[in-house]
């Protein structure tokens, strides 16, 4: 097979894999009359299965749970109906499962038809065949992982501190549970977990003491995948003994027992999977938001697929820009910090830009999977490396013109609001394209600023550190826009701001993204601040060119501040506690005019958040 063969293959297989997409999000057409048998039967056996009425609200929070692979409308739902946290708890898990075996057949039959049809080398089919099975086991250990860290020790923890999470990071820094990094400097991760002694004390252990049955099975089919890759030549790319060692890094790092080599050993990981850079990218365990406490690395486990047609523009060139000309502003006052500078900037010129779909995906991405990433996590190894920049710009659109019209926007957003971010959604995807470089590719190229080796450690003493990261990566992309601006993109970027600060609003009991939440309550502050929003009984939006100009300087100034917070490596909750606080289990802003809103819309989300628009007429736009 020849390269130029191959590459029409992957095309075809890009558009399987998208037609599949598309497929998923037909599920939506149930809720109106457009919808077939079929659908309807799976989304109501599932509400039947936990227990749940057989309404159009809760359709909706199964097809987002089953569709959109989001927790938080159903757990909304089964709250809402009276269930107890523990009942919750157990039906959130069955709703795991069920996620879990549906997708793992669609894997099944997506690999079933490439097969078939001979698409790709003999090596990229093994290697489909490889992630699958390991994939499988990955999404058993998902369970157990689940349950001992988020549902187990970390609700003792809270139990036991009276919900004062300072004092469990206290505990964790004194008592030294927290994974040996590099050098012997407390991690910024772990791959371990927390077990209770019989003293009442708690001990780190490694996953695979931990879950012994269940890092085994990943182990052996680990094993059995690196096997029988071995067997085939990649003769498209020659990149066969750089997947073995990969495959061999990670079975080593599962396998490893002694609590101060896991960090080393997985950033061993991270090294031999930088040097991976085919079409066809194997996701192993990076992320760390569901533990908020030992930061435990999740079961995470996918394939994705690049499309060779797309770019990013001119968003890496415009970061750079933007960095050079801010840190420059900022040295005086932020002495010995060029080595911070010269780092960053260098790992944003190796960033290697994978612009594509997700093809498979397994364990904790059954419970979410993100629309970009920016990995790996290992600062050390990014030094080395560099950084991967996964962004899936079709699925994402895809997926928002699916999606019905919901009462909710109708109800707090203004009607030209809602038709501006329409007419570039349905009618203008250059555009939305264009918006989208800007505001995510910008993003996770906004996470790569500002970083030392140590300050996600340094900075993360109370715990905050990714509950100011995500604004401070969604900033930098709003930053560098301003610092290179297009007239025409101006209001479309606002608006998108707007829509997406309000929107993370209804995250705020979802755990595992509280940082996002965060991050929607300090672009709320800035926004109300401004005076680009307003709340009198109904949100008033203000989108002149002067209200425009004022939340830009409120950036500008606002970033400065932050990246200066960085360089100086203080504590994240000294900047999260200007704008939010927590109240009780829930951040809340410290701004009363903000706070009022947002208990405003919190409210509305839980009474109205799943219904759908009944007044508006999607189909004038899809004409």
């Amino acid at each position: 097979m020849t390269k130029k063969q191959f590459l029409e293959d992957l095309d075809a297989v890009y558009r399987l894999v998208t037609q599949k997409q598309r497929d998923l999000h037909r599920f939506y057409d149930i809720l109106t009359d457009k919808g077939d048998a079929k659908r309807r039967i799976i989304i109501d056996d599932f509400l039947a299965s936990l227990g749940l009425e057989i309404t159009n609200e809760n359709r909706m929070a199964a097809i987002t749970r089953l569709v959109s692979l989001r927790e938080d409308a159903l757990l909304q739902r089964l709250k809402k109906a009276g269930f107890s946290e523990e009942e919750i708890i157990e039906k959130k898990e069955q709703a795991y499962l069920r996620v879990a075996d549906f997708y793992l057949k669609r894997h099944q039959a997506l690999i079933d038809e490439i097969e078939e049809a001979k698409l790709l080398s003999p090596f990229y089919r093994a290697l489909l065949r490889g992630v699958h099975e390991v994939g499988k086991a990955m999404s058993g250990w998902q369970s157990s992982w689940t349950a001992h860290i988020i549902d187990g020790v970390n609700r003792e923890l809270y139990r036991l501190f009276n919900g004062d999470e300072e004092k469990i990071f206290e505990m964790l820094h004194e008592k030294d549970l927290f994974d040996r990094g590099h050098g012997e400097e407390k991690g910024d991760r772990s791959y371990s977990v927390l077990v209770k002694q019989q003293d009442g004390s708690f001990k780190s252990i490694p996953y695979v003491e931990a879950f012994e049955k269940e890092v085994s099975g990943i182990i052996e089919a680990l094993e059995k995948f690196k096997a029988d890759l071995s067997i085939y030549e990649d003769d498209i790319f020659w990149q066969k003994e750089a997947h073995l060692a990969y495959l061999q890094a990670i079975i080593d790092a599962f396998g490893e027992r002694d609590s101060a080599k896991l960090i080393p050993r997985w950033a061993d990981v991270d090294r031999k999977w930088m040097k991976i850079t085919v079409p066809l990218q194997i996701g192993h365990p990076l992320e760390y938001y569901e533990d908020r406490y030992k930061k435990a690395v999740a079961p995470e486990w996918d394939l994705r697929i690049a499309n060779p047609e797309s770019n990013a523009g001119e968003v890496k060139n415009e970061i750079q820009a933007m960095y050079a000309l801010l840190y420059s502003e900022l040295k005086p006052e932020a002495p010995h910090t060029e080595h911070i500078f010269e780092n960053a900037l260098e790992s944003t010129d190796k960033v290697q830009l994978y612009l594509g779909r997700p093809a498979l995906w397994y364990g904790a991405e059954f419970n979410g999977l993100f629309s970009a990433q920016v990995v790996p996590n290992d600062e050390v190894v990014t030094k080395e490396e560099g950084k991967k920049i996964f962004a899936f710009a079709d699925n994402v659109l895809e997926a928002t013109r699916a999606k019905p019209f919901m009462k909710i926007q109708r109800e707090v957003f203004p009607k030209a609001f809602l038709d501006q971010s329409r007419e570039v959604l349905f009618k203008k995807p250059r555009l939305w394209h264009e918006i989208y470089n800007i505001t995510t590719i910008g993003h996770e190229f906004g996470h790569i600023l500002w970083i030392d080796d140590d300050t996600e450690m340094r900075m993360n003493r109370t715990g905050n550190f990714k509950n100011i990261e995500e604004f401070k990566a969604t900033a930098g992309g709003l930053v560098a826009f301003f610092t290179h601006e297009k007239d025409a993109l101006k209001p479309h970027i606002l608006n998108d701001t707007i829509k997406r600060a309000v929107g993370l609003i209804a995250w705020k009991e979802t755990g595992e993204v509280e940082p996002y939440y965060c991050e929607g309550l300090i672009h709320l502050s800035g926004l109300f601040k401004s005076g680009v929003l307003a709340f009198k009984n109904r949100l008033e939006i203000d989108m002149s060119d002067t209200a425009y100009e004022r939340i830009k300087a409120w950036y500008l100034s606002t970033y400065k501040e932050l990246a200066l917070h960085y360089l100086h490596k203080k504590d994240a909750g000294d900047f999260l506690y200007r704008y939010a606080k927590r109240e009780g289990k829930y951040f809340m802003p410290t701004d009363e005019k903000v706070k009022y809103f947002v208990n405003y819309y919190w409210n509305l989300h839980q009474s109205i958040g799943q219904l759908i628009d009944e007044e508006s007429d999607k189909e004038a736009w899809l004409a």
